[in-house]
């Protein structure tokens, strides 16, 4: 089990304590400290992990990564397992127990990923992160564990999976990443999403069946959600053209243009409302009617893994707000691509 970490004293001790707790026991679990100025370190040993400390990386996660594997993985077996786990996450118990199945019950299954909720706290952006998790978990659940991207937070893999991508990096198969070989490509903003299209494009299989579960980190205020929102979007965007077409991100292209459409949809009907207040000729139209009507069908419905009374709130539309932040969140994202934006985080 690895855990990168950087400076996660808050979350590192639950981290480490919920993958000692696992009904599948793991062998070793290895906090990988990466450029850590705070407790971290010495909170990880306390837990009980090995640490493992980074020398003079720049490339943050995907590095730190990149460091650890390059060690680890030389001393291990093609048919063993190795988790990457992010520091301000915790498995559910039983969460290993049911990857493992997964993974040895097909010899194609590359990673199997988790299902998370989101942590409390966060105030009213927080509830609205967990609402939005709960409905992904119902998205999953309901296409049986099929995913379009095997998560940070928590997968799993066979360390013959991990070495097969380092080679195709190195034959020139798949993007370099750091030109060394490494599992993960360090030049990108969303190394799980590049990892699982490396996957694919090298025939295995995702997974994240719904009884893989896990708690992780709400972003507690919006300024802090703009951030971690623009980097998966502008990210994605990214390695679909880092990919180009093909028969795998064929999908993933349709996805982006499709958020394009809603973007583009949101701002007409904004735009719509706000002229028409303007003018003082405001009039409840048809077509803008039926499309507010199932918003409000689509927010009630996809909740309901929350409970009713979350099911009854969502009926008032309030969750508009995350929608349309959502909205600008996309929309810049696709502008600072197409302009080349520098990427700053």
């Amino acid at each position: 089990m690895v855990i990168p970490a950087h400076n996660e004293e808050a979350g590192i001790r639950g981290a480490v304590d919920a993958l000692q707790n696992q009904t599948y026991r793991p062998s070793r679990v290895v906090v990988v400290a990466d450029n850590c100025t705070d407790k971290t370190v010495k909170l990880a040993y306390w837990a009980g992990a090995q640490v493992l400390v980074t020398k003079y990386n720049r490339h943050k996660k995907a590095g730190a990564l990149n460091q650890v594997f390059a060690e680890l993985l030389s001393q291990m077996a093609d048919h063993d397992m190795v988790m990457v786990v992010d520091a301000d996450s915790e498995l559910d118990p039983d969460f290993l127990n049911y990857a493992v199945a997964q993974l040895n019950a097909d010899p194609k299954m590359g990673a199997v990923g988790g299902i998370f909720r989101g942590s409390a706290g966060g105030g009213f952006v927080g509830h609205l992160q967990r609402n939005e998790y709960a409905r992904y978990a119902r998205d999953v659940a309901r296409l049986n564990g099929k995913c379009l991207v095997v998560t940070g937070t928590a997968a799993l893999f066979r360390v013959g999976t991990l070495k097969a991508v380092s080679r195709g990096r190195i034959a020139g198969i798949l993007p370099r990443g750091d030109g060394m070989g490494g599992v993960y490509d360090t030049s990108v903003l969303t190394e799980d999403n590049e990892l699982t299209f490396a996957l694919l494009h090298l025939g295995y299989k995702v997974l994240s069946p719904k009884e893989c579960t896990l708690v992780t980190e709400v972003m507690p205020t919006w300024r802090a959600l703009w951030k971690q929102r623009e980097r998966w979007k502008r990210g994605a965007i990214e390695n679909c053209f880092q990919y180009g077409l093909t028969r795998i991100t064929w999908r993933y292209w349709g996805r982006q243009l499709f958020t394009m459409l809603g973007v583009l949809v949101t701002f007409t009907y904004l735009g719509s409302l706000i002229f028409a207040a303007a003018v003082g000729g405001f009039h409840l139209r048809p077509l803008w009617m039926l499309v507010t009507a199932v918003f409000v069908l689509e927010r009630v419905v996809t909740v309901r893994y929350r409970g009713w009374k979350h099911m009854v709130l969502a009926a008032s539309m309030y969750e508009l707000v995350l929608d349309m932040f959502l909205q600008f969140v996309h929309a810049k994202a696709y502008v600072d691509t197409i302009l080349r934006r520098e990427r700053k985080w």
